[in-house]
């Protein structure tokens, strides 16, 4: 055995030895230390003994599929949808790059979403969840009254064209009342009728932005100035218009209003 080798496995050896002496005596300060109660929790998973035993658990079941889509409930049947790509076409029509950044975007749709929607989870609160919580209504009552306020906050954002559309492809037969809608049918109908918005949108913010690069790209050919990028001068002009109008003032105005 080489030297380099002995080393090794003393330097092993030592680390060992140090390992469990340091064990040791945390055993022994663990051992004198008063015991703290730390409470005890299990998770089992068996055969249900009776039928109530298997609501409750089918019941679990369903509030954890609920958690899990509670993300995609948030941005498909809410206003966040129409107001992040609304955002995004503010940032991609100024040509700021990442200015605003994505998280800022995100955010600020997040918090106007939950601006936008307060009377409406407001109601689902007062019509649903108390009176659940209070065991005053059934979990399918509970479920009826809190779905109405989102299908009336959907309704009023839903063309009827698109709603035309799903009724007809689902193949059902047609509603004569708004109840008569299934849920199934009005989300996508919404989300289709809100990308739509949120478009139209879009394109008449590009409108002002479209002009200044045009004057600016036509003022350098003008001037002979070819290799020079317009959008390296447009861009301080855009900025400086944005400002001077107080454009998110403006922007989220309309934003709300359009929900109204």
């Amino acid at each position: 055995m080489n030297r380099k080798t002995q080393k090794l496995s003393a330097i092993i050896s030592i680390l060992i030895l140090t390992t469990l002496a340091g064990l040791a005596v945390f055993g022994q300060d663990a051992s004198a230390a008063p015991a703290v109660p730390v409470p005890n929790i299990s998770i089992e998973v068996g055969n249900p003994d009776n039928p109530a035993e298997m609501a409750t658990s089918l019941q679990i079941l369903f509030l954890l599929t609920i958690f899990s889509l509670a993300p995609s409930i948030l941005v498909m049947m809410t206003s966040f949808t129409r107001i992040v790509i609304v955002l995004s076409f503010m940032r991609n029509a100024m040509a700021t790059q990442q200015a605003p950044p994505n998280q800022v975007i995100i955010g600020m749709a997040l918090f106007l979403t939950f601006f936008i929607m307060a009377p409406t989870w407001s109601q689902v609160n007062q019509n649903a969840l108390q009176p659940y919580m209070q065991a005053e209504i059934t979990q399918e009552q509970a479920f009826d009254n809190a779905v109405g306020p989102l299908r009336e906050f959907m309704f009023k954002q839903t063309r009827e064209k698109d709603l035309a559309l799903f009724v007809k492809l689902s193949e059902i037969e047609r509603p004569r009342t708004y109840d008569d809608v299934p849920t199934y049918v009005l989300i996508p109908s919404f989300i289709i009728s809100e990308l739509k918005t949120a478009f139209q949108i879009g394109f008449v913010l590009y409108i002002p932005f479209i002009v200044i690069d045009m004057i600016v790209a036509s003022s350098l050919m003008s001037m002979g100035m070819l290799m020079l990028p317009p959008m390296m001068i447009s861009l301080p002009f855009k900025i400086l218009l944005f400002v001077m109008v107080d454009g998110w003032h403006l922007l989220i105005r309309s934003l709300i209003i359009s929900f109204q």
